[in-house]
């Protein structure tokens, strides 16, 4: 096996490991592990002809670049990486020993789809789960427990989660699931409410305090007025609606002359 290969997953290992990664060292490091990789034949594995070392270390190598993706927050560039994996944790699981990071970045991956409301992948990656990993993994467990919350319409359980929600990769995503529910509230909110006083609007939104809110609702285009302490929301679908009643009215009977010639 490759020893630069190994000196350059430990270094990244290493690097992910400090209090204060060089986010900037470890992707030039992940550049050089991949050109190395292909010059293995490792980069796209194939059991039995690559060695099973090889392919331990560039699974090791895999795993670092998920994380530092997050960590730069490039959810594409997470995306590929756990493409790639999961020829390690699937296809090539018979002839690999297990990784201790599967689970936590196949949950990690759950909560990711989970943020985007893709519910379709979000099941079919379940499919490839281990059934008793369902309920005993808590990374697995977290992020089916969050879906279930997502379908029950029971928000204040996915909020009420977020002291349990351990791992800064988890809290990324946990916090864009959170983005992405909050503007489903708002959008019912503008459809259910012409205003709403600003102490409950940030109540249902979960919102922490009025800057959040007056934040928050610049973003929508609404309108919050102090001095009486409401939110107005004001939206393309507010807006008059001009209907063309005589166009209507004259293409109506002209159909039904057609008809008539027609019988």
């Amino acid at each position: 096996m490759s020893a630069q290969l190994t000196t350059l997953r430990d270094q990244l290992k290493n690097e992910m490991s400090s209090n204060t990664p060089n986010l900037q060292s470890m992707g030039q490091l992940l550049t050089q592990a991949k050109i190395v990789l292909i010059e293995l034949g490792a980069f796209v594995p194939v059991a039995g002809k690559t060695d099973p070392n090889v392919l331990v270390t560039a699974r090791d190598i895999l795993e670092t670049g998920a994380y530092y993706s997050i960590r730069i927050k490039d959810i594409a560039s997470f995306e590929r990486y756990i493409a790639q994996l999961n020829t390690y944790y699937h296809d090539l699981a018979p002839h690999l020993p297990p990784s201790s990071q599967m689970y936590p970045l196949i949950g990690i991956n759950l909560l990711r789809l989970l943020s985007q409301n893709r519910l379709s992948d979000f099941h079919t990656a379940l499919e490839t789960i281990d059934l008793d990993q369902l309920q005993s993994n808590p990374c697995i467990k977290q992020a089916v427990d969050l879906e279930q919350f997502l379908m029950e319409g029971s928000y204040n359980k996915v909020w009420s989660t977020r002291s349990t929600v351990q791992g800064e990769e988890f809290m990324f995503f946990y916090d864009i699931l959170i983005s992405t529910i909050r503007h489903e509230i708002a959008s019912c909110n503008e459809k259910a409410y012409d205003s709403l006083p600003l102490s409950d609007a940030s109540t249902l939104l979960f919102l922490k305090n009025t800057e959040e809110l007056l934040t928050f609702a610049s973003e929508r285009g609404w309108k919050v007025n102090p001095a009486e302490q409401k939110v107005y929301f004001t939206t393309e679908d507010n807006a008059a609606v001009e209907i063309p009643q005589e166009q209507i009215i004259t293409r109506t009977l002209g159909y039904a002359r057609e008809l008539e010639r027609i019988v």
